[in-house]
C-alpha cells in the first residue's frame, strides 16, 4: 500500500483561484446540506486567548462520495509580530471505504480563505439586490480583500469603501484594491462612513462587539456577517438580526451556538425560535426567497465543514 499523496501549498495555489468553479463548489456544499445528504460533527474549536488566536477543527462526509474530509485551520491574530502569516493550516482527505488518508493538502489555511470568499459571493448572488453596485468592507486583512473581490463575480461592484480600526492599514488596502479591481474604493475613517450608502456591508473581523449599528444601515441593504465564528465573537448590532427580513444563515445548529443569532439571543433580542432560513435552503429551491426590495438581509457565515470539503475535493481533483 503506498503512503498518501502531499499536495504542496504552492501547487494548491496554481490550481485554486477564487472564481467561477470555487463559487460553485461552495454553493454545491451548502445546497447538499439543505438537502440532508451530509454527515457533519459540531466544529471543534481551541481558543488560545492569551495570544489571540484560535485553531477550528471542521469535518464532513457527502453520503455517497469516495472521500471525506477533515480540516485543521489557524487563525492567530499577534502572529504578524513576530513576521509570520496570521493563517496556517491544512487538510487531510480519506478514503471512504478504508478510513486510509488518501491525500493531504499543505494549504496553510489557503483553502479555507478562498471557501469563505466564495462563500460571501454565494450570499450576495442570492440575497442582494441584482442592482447592487457599491460596497462596504469591515476589515482590511486578507479575507476583506477577498470579499470585495468576490463581490465583484456576482454583482457589478462600481464603487467600495473599506474601514479598518487602523487607518493606515484601510488606506494601504483601498490603494491595493482601487488598482487591482479597476474602481474606486476609498479608507473610511470609521464603520460609520463606511457603510453611509452601501448596497452590500461584509464585516471580516474578530470583533467582540458590535462593529455596526442598526441605526447605521439604510433599507434595501444587503450585509454578509462571517467574522463571528467562534463563542464571543460579535460584529453587528442585535437589533439587525431581528430586523432582517429574512435572516438567513449557514447553519441553524451552528449559528445558535457561535454566529450573530447566538449574540443576539444572549443580548435577549431574539430566541432560539427566530425563524432562520439557512442559505443551502435557498440555493437548493426549498425555501425560495422572496426578498422585498427595501428589506434588509443578514447572512450569517460561520464556516461549514461541509465548505472545506467540497473545495479540498476541488484541490484534489486539479492536483
Amino acid at each position: 500500500m503506498t503512503g498518501p499523496v502531499i499536495v504542496s501549498c504552492k501547487r494548491i495555489r496554481e490550481v485554486v483561484k477564487l472564481d467561477e468553479s470555487a463559487i460553485t463548489a461552495v454553493e454545491q456544499a451548502f445546497a447538499k446540506l439543505a438537502n440532508g445528504n451530509v454527515i457533519m460533527p459540531p466544529v471543534h474549536q481551541i481558543l488560545v486567548d492569551d495570544y489571540h488566536g484560535q485553531t477550528c477543527v471542521k469535518s464532513a462526509y457527502v453520503t455517497g462520495d469516495p472521500y471525506f474530509v477533515s480540516k485543521a485551520a489557524s487563525t492567530f491574530h499577534d502572529n504578524g509580530r513576530l513576521g509570520l502569516p496570521k493563517t496556517s493550516g491544512l487538510m487531510l482527505v480519506f478514503d471512504a471505504q478504508t478510513g486510509f488518508v488518501d491525500t493531504i493538502l499543505l494549504d496553510d489555511g489557503y483553502l479555507t480563505a478562498m471557501r469563505t470568499a466564495a462563500a460571501g459571493a454565494v450570499s450576495a448572488k442570492w440575497l442582494s439586490r441584482p442592482d447592487a453596485d457599491s460596497a462596504a468592507i469591515i476589515g482590511a486583512g486578507k479575507q476583506a480583500r477577498l470579499q470585495l473581490e468576490a463581490l465583484t463575480l456576482v454583482r457589478d461592484i462600481r464603487f467600495a469603501r473599506l474601514w479598518s480600526p487602523t487607518y493606515d492599514n484601510a488606506r494601504l488596502a483601498a490603494d491595493e484594491l482601487s488598482k487591482q479591481l479597476g474602481f474606486t474604493v476609498e479608507a473610511a475613517a470609521s464603520p460609520q462612513e463606511a457603510v453611509r450608502g452601501a448596497a452590500i456591508i461584509v464585516t471580516t473581523t474578530p470583533a467582540r462587539s458590535p462593529v455596526i449599528m442598526d441605526e447605521w444601515v439604510a433599507q434595501g441593504t444587503h450585509i454578509t456577517a462571517m467574522g463571528s465564528d467562534a463563542p464571543g465573537k460579535q460584529e453587528l448590532d442585535p437589533a439587525l438580526i431581528k430586523r432582517a427580513a429574512p435572516y438567513v444563515c449557514d447553519s441553524r445548529e451552528q449559528c445558535r451556538t457561535l454566529g450573530e443569532w447566538h449574540a443576539a439571543i444572549r443580548a435577549g433580542v431574539v430566541s432560539e425560535s427566530l425563524e432562520a432560513v439557512e442559505i443551502g435552503e435557498i440555493v437548493a429551491g426549498s425555501r425560495p426567497l422572496a426578498r422585498a426590495q427595501d428589506a434588509i438581509t443578514v447572512c450569517d457565515l460561520t464556516g461549514l465543514g461541509v465548505q472545506d470539503a467540497e473545495i479540498a475535493l476541488l484541490a484534489r481533483a486539479r492536483a
